[in-house]
Order: C-alpha cells, then structure tokens, then sequence
C-alpha cells in the first residue's frame, strides 16, 4: 500500500528562527471537529511549542478554528493537545530538551492514509548573524537561478 501524504500548513518561521537538529514524525490526539477543521486548513501555529509533561508530548499556542458547519457541540480553538509518540522517542526528547537552548518546534502538519500528523523539530535557536547569513544564502540562491534562466533563453 502506497503512502499518500498530502501536506495542510509548514511552519516557514521556524526553518527561518531555529537550527532543525532532528525531526520527528508524531499523530496528534483531536476532537470531534477539529479533523474537519485541520482538513480543512484552518490552524494557526507560529508561536506553537511543545512540553514534556509526565512522559506525555503536548502542543501549546496550536490554534484549530472551530468548524463552521458544525453545530454547538464545537470544539475549544486553543486547546493543548497531545502527541503520539514511542516511549523511547520520548526518552530521547526529553533529553535533548533538558540541554540548553534547545526546544520543540512543531514544522508542518499533513495527512498521512487520511491521518492527521505533524512534524516535531528539536530546535536551536539562531542568533541575528545566523539569520542576516540565512537572507544572504537565499538572496544568492535567487541571484542564481535568476543568471539561470536567463542563460537558457538566450
């Protein structure tokens, strides 16, 4: 069976504010309505983190509007939510978490065989000279491409 992964929203900021050290692939717990609306794109997660609470992944700030088409049993937009992970990976996290400066950034959510998951990053966060480095890597990258095609319409 092949996978079918259709991606619903990427968290560009956190490519942009942090160094990804390692990522990894985690379901998220939802409620009655909230599939529809992440289906749907309606999430918000810029200032999204998460915590390890009692051997439990949680998502804070992870905004999923309410359904529009529902009725008044909707779900809570700002709600924590909990993450599927495997009990090592959890280990894993929680000790790479406990060094300084590192924290859990979620980077983007998708379906997965019809399943809602979401990217967990293990994070550094960049000082202003790694970003001012970041802007001039991508400025020349675009310089390029742009010399690029210019080359081959001529």
């Amino acid at each position: 069976m092949s996978e079918s992964v259709k991606i619903i929203a990427q968290n560009k900021k956190a490519r942009f504010n942090y160094f990804v050290e390692e990522s990894y692939e985690c379901g998220v717990v939802l409620e009655g309505t909230e599939v529809k609306s992440v289906k749907a794109g309606n999430i918000s997660f810029v200032d999204a983190f998460a915590e390890i609470v009692d051997g439990e992944v949680w998502v804070r700030n992870f905004h999923i509007s309410e359904y529009a088409f529902s009725s008044v049993f909707n779900h809570d937009p700002d709600r924590k939510k909990k993450l599927l992970l495997h009990k090592e990976e959890i280990k894993r996290l929680s000790r790479k978490v406990d060094e300084k400066g590192y924290t859990l950034v979620p980077l983007d959510f998708f379906l997965k065989n019809g399943r809602v998951k979401m990217t967990l990053g293990v994070c550094k966060g960049k000082k202003l000279y790694d970003k001012r480095e970041t802007i001039k890597n991508r400025d020349l990258d675009r310089e390029l491409a742009r010399d690029f095609r210019k080359g081959l319409q001529s």
